[in-house]
């Protein structure tokens, strides 16, 4: 009696390598490493991780006060790790002075932060400054206290991108801590 033949009519190839065969695999293409779905698809996730400046400053000065420091070297250590992301530095002024110093005054204080975090080896097309000058005043008052927070340079982390979760298997190390 002679062997039947297979009619195959599904393509049975696995050309991404992700375990689910062409014929089922509705992401084809998913990167190597993967942790896909039952069509193939990987799963994306958001980084949910984020940092923020708040840095304050003496009245009509641009020096960073050293017990600032570690919030830099902190926000430069997660631009490390996610290199995907940039900062964007906005430099603030109280309302004591011209419109035109404190603008120029709030840019300042925004480049000192930029080259401080800069200092830490990120490069420089990944950090965008901007300078309010007293147009966005945190605290309208006019006492002192009002003006302190008002003298100030924030940064948010802004691009930063999705990241495709990797597969575990056998063959995966895990860092030591």
């Amino acid at each position: 009696m002679a062997t039947p033949t297979a009619n195959q009519i599904a393509d049975l190839q696995d050309d991404d390598q992700d375990g689910v065969v062409n014929g089922r695999d509705i992401c084809p293409g998913t990167p190597s490493g993967s942790e896909v779905d039952n069509d193939g698809c990987g799963e994306v996730r958001r980084a949910q991780d984020q940092r923020q400046l708040r840095i304050l400053f003496a009245n009509d000065s641009y020096e960073i006060n050293p017990v600032f420091a570690s919030q830099i070297q902190t926000m430069a250590d997660f631009l490390k790790i996610y290199k995907s992301a940039s900062i964007e530095i906005q430099g603030y002024t109280s309302k004591v002075g011209t419109d035109e110093y404190n603008l120029e005054l709030s840019k300042k204080r925004a480049e000192a932060v930029e080259q401080k975090l800069l200092s830490y080896d990120i490069s420089p097309n990944r950090v965008r400054i901007v300078g309010y000058g007293e147009s966005r005043l945190e605290d309208e008052g006019d006492d002192p206290a009002a003006h302190a927070v008002n003298r100030k340079v924030t940064a948010t982390v802004v691009g930063l991108k999705e990241k495709v979760v990797e597969e575990w298997t056998i063959f995966s190390t895990l860092q030591k801590r």
